[in-house]
């Protein structure tokens, strides 16, 4: 997708890092002590349990984090477990609709991906910074950002690891809905052509999988898209393959079955958006709370004037949403 030379693995040594950032950066004796060992390898994100107590646990993980790698003389090891833990912090505020501790967690997982000088870390933070963004109607800018830091990234993926490429192919994925959001048909169109690209070499779909990439997830990228643009026939020729897979993750099948009747719904086929729904319901019931989904069966509950589908308005009801 362009120059790619910034972050490139340097002869002999970790990627991206100077060989003279390497030596003043080296592991001294002791140096890490005081990281817990419950924040695991660099690249495993630490588990933030929803709820609100549990949430406190997540955010104490990032305090001792902090409190570590303050003691860790900067290293880079310690800016890559903090980056993650701001990276997994973000995803939970989002969930809870806390967009300016989102904001303040996106960035400070940006300036340790930076500290850290590993494109894998880069990539995720860029990535969860460009969800904020799109969060909140900065669509352009957010794709400048992916398509920035893609560039940098991209290419050669037959010599890549797999969490390398699982790290590039969501970020390229991040894009597409961000462009699709900005209505840019040729830029979503290309991030999803790159991102398949990358599902050649590597495939994560699994429920305990690091990072959930594999075409399956392309895929689904590609009937959001096709929804954002109102190509909802589009959308249904796409999903249906995907209907009769079976689907590991449970929010992935439940994103299939949301993202079906958001189609349903702009062909008027309410009915059957509403079954789609239930059957996302059944995946993931976490999920069909979210606002955006909230949103849409107030709609749907909207448009049914006659009051012809009675439990599409009881399951309105059930949501919390004007029925």
């Amino acid at each position: 997708m362009g120059a790619r030379t910034a972050l490139r693995p340097g002869a002999g040594g970790r990627r991206g890092v100077p060989a003279d950032r390497r030596r003043r950066g080296a592991r001294r004796p002791g140096s890490h002590a005081a990281l817990p060992e419950a924040a695991g390898r660099r690249h495993h994100e630490p588990r933030f349990e929803t709820g609100r107590h549990r949430s406190g646990r997540g955010w104490r993980r990032v305090a001792d984090l902090r409190h570590a790698a303050d003691g860790s003389s900067g290293s880079a090891e310690a800016s890559g477990l903090l980056a993650t833990a701001y990276q997994t912090s973000v995803s939970l505020l989002l969930k809870r609709a806390d967009q300016g501790n989102a904001w303040l967690a996106a960035g400070r997982a940006m300036a340790e991906a930076e500290q850290s000088e590993d494109p894998i870390v880069l990539a995720a933070s860029v990535r969860v910074h460009a969800h904020v963004l799109v969060r909140e109607k900065h669509t352009a800018q957010a794709v400048n950002m992916v398509r920035h830091t893609a560039d940098q990234l991209t290419g050669s993926y037959d010599q890549r690891s797999p969490r390398y490429l699982a790290a590039v192919g969501l970020l390229l994925l991040r894009g597409a809905t961000a462009a699709s959001r900005n209505d840019d048909r040729a830029t979503t169109q290309d991030f999803l052509t790159e991102a398949k690209e990358v599902a050649r070499y590597v495939s994560f779909d699994r429920p305990d999988a690091w990072a959930n990439f594999s075409p399956t997830n392309v895929a689904l990228h590609e009937i959001s898209a096709a929804v954002s643009f109102g190509d909802a026939g589009i959308a249904l020729e796409t999903a249906r393959p995907l209907m009769r897979r079976h689907i590991p993750v449970p929010e992935r099948r439940a994103a299939l079955w949301v993202e079906t009747a958001r189609a349903y719904s702009q062909q008027g086929r309410l009915a059957d958006g509403y079954q789609a729904l239930r059957i996302a319901e059944s995946c993931a019931a976490q999920d069909i709370r979210r606002p955006a989904v909230r949103e849409l069966v107030a709609d749907m509950a909207a448009r049914d004037r006659r009051r012809a589908l009675p439990e599409l308005h009881h399951f309105s009801r059930q949501l919390g949403v004007p029925a």
